[in-house]
């Protein structure tokens, strides 16, 4: 009884705060902005969304090739999709899709723990170069004074703004480098003598180097593509920012709609849009509308998770 009770939970206050975001906006004004949607931008948002899950089945596969198990592409995409769909409609927001591809990937013959961890990890990818992307735009971007005063920060003069940037880029450095320099750590060597963490043993050891770049060209990619959907959704609602402005305000929306309290990631991503976009000269409506056209593109992508899985043959270890 306690997961029926649970997901009604989540969908309830999923709703809740969806409403609440709504009533605080005004429906109104929103169901004007959303009216008014322009099409074409619409259209760009989707197929970058769809592009972005696909470059992120891409990423999923190279990781799992990374632990020493063979995913073909055409089984990837369509179960990378079928992920898509349960986080759009089950409730706790990206964990229902990451436990149907774990379960997927451990029936075609990877264990529990292995096929488990490649869902952490890639899903750990992508938030770390978010993370990264985040960085940079606050460092690239003209309005670090402004975000600085937004965190209760005193006016900063041109050397404080000059210094502060090279903070945000060091950080973003670390940040680079930080996957490589855990796995390179001479503790990692005792994970060979675990029977459920060899597959850590193997990330340190099989070309780490070349791999983890695998890794942050792939999570560029797909982050690229998202923050892109972003903006173009918040050009279709006629509020454009810059690049390097929707890459910073990108972190906590996107961060804050994978939170499991809410419903495929309804109520969390539009009160996180709205709170960061107002400041930023976005009225309430038009960031709460360019959150559901967010939110609505894996709902349309749901109609790829009825692509045919290929025959699914036992997956084993490649030759060492």
């Amino acid at each position: 009884m306690r997961l029926p009770v649970r997901r009604v939970f989540k969908l309830g206050a999923a709703l809740v705060l969806l409403a609440a975001v709504a009533w605080w906006v005004d429906p109104q004004p929103l169901g004007q902005t959303l009216a008014r949607a322009d099409a074409s931008w619409v259209l760009i948002g989707l197929l970058t969304s769809t592009a972005a899950n696909a470059a992120s089945a891409w990423r999923w596969r190279a990781l799992v090739d990374w632990m020493g198990w063979r995913m073909p592409l055409a089984w990837a995409l369509p179960v990378y999709f079928r992920g898509v769909a349960a986080n759009a409609w089950l409730p706790g927001a990206v964990v229902g899709g990451d436990v149907l591809r774990a379960w997927a990937l451990h029936q075609r013959g990877v264990p529990v723990a292995q096929a488990s961890a490649s869902v952490l990890l890639d899903r750990l990818s992508g938030l770390w170069v978010l993370g990264v992307l985040g960085v940079a735009g606050l460092a690239l971007g003209h309005g670090l004074d402004r975000a600085w005063a937004l965190l209760g920060g005193a006016a900063l003069d041109e050397s404080q703004i000059l210094a502060l940037r090279g903070v945000l880029w060091t950080v973003a450095l670390l940040l680079l480098v930080l996957p490589y320099a855990v796995l390179r750590l001479p503790a990692t060597a005792w994970g060979a003598r675990l029977p459920h963490w060899g597959w850590w043993h193997r990330l340190a050891h099989h070309a780490p180097g070349p791999q983890v770049l695998r890794q942050l060209l792939g999570s560029l990619v797909v982050q690229g593509l998202s923050i892109a959907t972003l903006g173009a959704c918040l050009h279709a609602v006629g509020a454009p920012l810059p690049w390097t402005v929707v890459a910073a305000a990108a972190v906590p929306i996107f961060v804050f709609a994978t939170l499991p309290i809410s419903f495929g990631g309804w109520g969390t991503r539009e009160a996180a849009a709205v709170a960061v976009l107002l400041p930023l000269g976005v009225s309430g409506a038009q960031a709460m509308a360019a959150s559901v056209l967010y939110g609505l593109f894996p709902v349309v992508q749901s109609a790829l998770a009825l692509w045919p899985l290929p025959a699914a043959n036992a997956t084993r270890p490649p030759q060492r």
